[in-house]
């Protein structure tokens, strides 16, 4: 029994990372989407795409006047990333007018 109990307790530990995982995706998403409406480009965001897990990608969206960064990454827990559990979070911020700041 007791190894059951090891395996259901491995488990649980690591759902609790990939919810980790997931908050600091959405945190980042948020974070890269108002770099890139501020027009800082992908340079800055590829720091914290570095931080949330390895092999994180981005893809930079436009829909109107936002601009949405959506991260992707495979699960930081190696059980679940060998399932092909992957990771995803979007976020949208409203592009600055740097037009209408001219005099």
């Amino acid at each position: 029994m007791l190894p059951a109990v090891l395996v259901v307790l491995a488990c649980c530990l690591g759902a609790v990372q990939v919810v980790g995982q997931q908050v600091r995706m959405t945190d980042a998403a948020a974070d890269v989407a108002r770099l890139l409406a501020r027009g800082d480009g992908a340079g800055p965001a590829s720091g914290l795409l570095a931080a949330v897990a390895p092999g994180t990608t981005l893809a930079e969206e436009r829909q109107g006047e936002f601009v949405c960064a959506r991260l992707s990454a495979p699960s930081a827990f190696a059980p679940f990333a060998a399932a092909g559990l992957t990771l995803a979070a979007r976020s949208c911020a409203l592009a600055s007018d740097t037009a209408s700041d001219d005099p």
